[in-house]
Parts: C-alpha cells; structure tokens; sequence
C-alpha cells in the first residue's frame, strides 16, 4: 500500500486510500497496509493462503501481490511448525478480472475450489 501510487493506474487510488507521499496519510496507510502487517503468531501458524495474480493485471499490478507472497514465504520459513499451505498462483497471459478466456476463468475456479477443498478436508460428493 506504501507505493501503489508508482504504478499504472494506482495513482487515481489516492482519493479513496491517501497519499503515501504525504507523512500524515502515510502513517494511516502503514497501519493498514497487509504487506507491512504480516505478523506470524508466536504458537501455532498463518491460516492457510492462496494468493491470485495475473502477469497482465494493469489494475492491481502483479508486484503486490509478489512482494507479499516474498515476504509470507521468508517469515515463513522461520516458523518450524507452520505447515498450512501458502500457495500463489500466477495467471499468464491474463489480466485484471473480466478480460480473461472461459478456459482461464474455470482453471482458477479449479484451483479455488481444489484449494477450499484441502484446507477444510472437504469430501466431494456427486
């Protein structure tokens, strides 16, 4: 959140989420921006993650979403006992929602699905 005004169309953000620059807005930002608040419990682990990004995304660039899954895996691997998977899925060729094919539509629906399925032990019935 500290920099989402560098990129494409992150500057017109400013009016709902503050101005980074600013020192004022930018310590509002800070509290609430997830990057800098990734805080692993002292027992026990962070909840399963799945993270979605697409390499073509010009609205929610993909660099946001690759710093933070950086930065979760990195604090990760200080925590023995964290074993909740922490996935990250890129989407290539794709953009920000609705410009992407059925078949790429689908293949992440799978992988949501497939994803809810193994964290809650879910049993598939037909």
């Amino acid at each position: 959140m500290l920099r989402f005004h560098k990129f494409t169309a992150g500057a017109i953000w400013m009016s709902e989420f503050g101005n980074p620059d600013d020192p004022k807005d930018f310590k509002f930002i800070y509290k609430y921006s997830p990057l800098h608040n990734i805080r692993f419990p002292e027992s026990g682990q962070w909840p399963s993650t799945l993270m979605l990004t697409a390499d073509h995304d010009d609205r929610v660039v993909p660099s946001h979403t690759l710093k933070y899954a950086a930065t979760l895996y990195e604090k990760a691997k200080m925590h023995p006992q964290q074993t909740n998977p922490l996935l990250f899925r890129v989407e290539q060729k794709a953009g920000h929602g609705h410009g992407k094919p059925t078949s790429k539509r689908i293949s992440e629906v799978i992988d949501k699905f497939s994803f809810l399925q193994r964290v809650l032990f879910m049993r598939w019935q037909e």
